[in-house]
């Protein structure tokens, strides 16, 4: 093998340079992410609304099909990064000072994944499509591995959400539903790490589904506690939003989009990546 092409090879990708945040940082992404629900909120709400009915079908197929509705909802929440791609988007664009509407949500989704020749490793439609795949593919893995767990070691068999309640996360010891709280976290954990700015680097810059993960990956590691504190913050308002019989969603959705978009810009400095599209002419602040 050539020496040239051996060391490409070997060499690690270059990433974009990560930044340190204070401990509370996370709260500011939400009030950051609130102003622009306030300044876009027919678009934010919108986002939350198709998310909310999307959840609502799959509660009514998969009502009386326990580990069915349980994949269904985790792909669906695994894959919420993907998703707000749009929300991402609007933050951007409100962030330069570029108009905002139904235009720009459509011109995420059909516009930037094309706006380069080639289906590349830099093409922005399939870094979407790999990334969603694995997101994907995660979901699948956790649900196969947490059927498992609940088959082999419940006392009676799991049907439906009543007998998960009754049997698992009601049982007397609670030792099974322990188990597998700490197995979800341990399984989770990675994939937060993975996507925590991954998508809104995928969606800025032109880089890869590695380098995207890599950076999500020195995001954490530079910044554990907050975090930490993000990813609690996100479990808890997705459990508020599923827990009002996702009504909340509406709201969730929107707010924890646009705080992505705002904690990928604290967290990493992509300046020495090529823009995936460059801003509008008379924007008034450029990336």
């Amino acid at each position: 093998m050539p020496r040239t092409l051996r060391s490409r090879l070997c060499s690690p990708p270059s990433l974009p340079r990560v930044r340190t945040v204070g401990l509370m940082q996370p709260l500011a992404w939400l009030a950051l992410a609130w102003r622009d629900i306030c300044r876009a909120p027919v678009l934010g709400f919108a986002h939350g609304l198709v998310l909310a009915l999307l959840g609502a079908a799959i509660l009514a197929v998969g009502h009386n099909r326990f580990w069915l509705m349980a994949g269904a909802l985790s792909g669906f929440l695994v894959v919420g990064p993907v998703v707000a791609t749009s929300l991402y988007a609007i933050s951007r664009a409100l962030e330069r000072g570029e108009p905002v509407g139904l235009g720009l949500v459509r011109q995420t989704w059909l516009r930037w994944q094309s706006g380069h020749a080639g289906v590349g490793q830099h093409s922005g439609y399939w870094c979407l499509v790999r990334f969603g795949l694995l997101l994907s593919l995660a979901a699948t893995g956790w649900v196969v591995v947490s059927a498992s767990l609940i088959t082999v070691l419940s006392p009676v068999r799991v049907h439906t959400p009543m007998d998960f309640l009754h049997h698992v996360v009601l049982a007397r010891e609670g030792q099974l539903f322990a188990l597998w709280l700490a197995l979800g976290s341990f399984l989770a954990a990675p994939i937060f790490a993975s996507s925590v700015v991954a998508m809104p680097l995928l969606l800025d810059r032109r880089v890869t589904v590695l380098q995207a993960v890599l950076t999500s990956w020195s995001v954490v590691l530079a910044n554990p506690a907050p975090m930490a504190l993000w990813a609690a913050l996100i479990v808890f308002f997705t459990l508020l939003g599923l827990g009002s019989l996702l009504i909340g969603l509406v709201a969730v959705i929107p707010m924890l989009g646009h705080a992505s978009w705002h904690a990928y810009r604290d967290l990493v400095d992509a300046s020495d990546f090529a823009p995936r599209e460059a801003p509008q002419s008379g924007a008034s602040r450029a990336l």
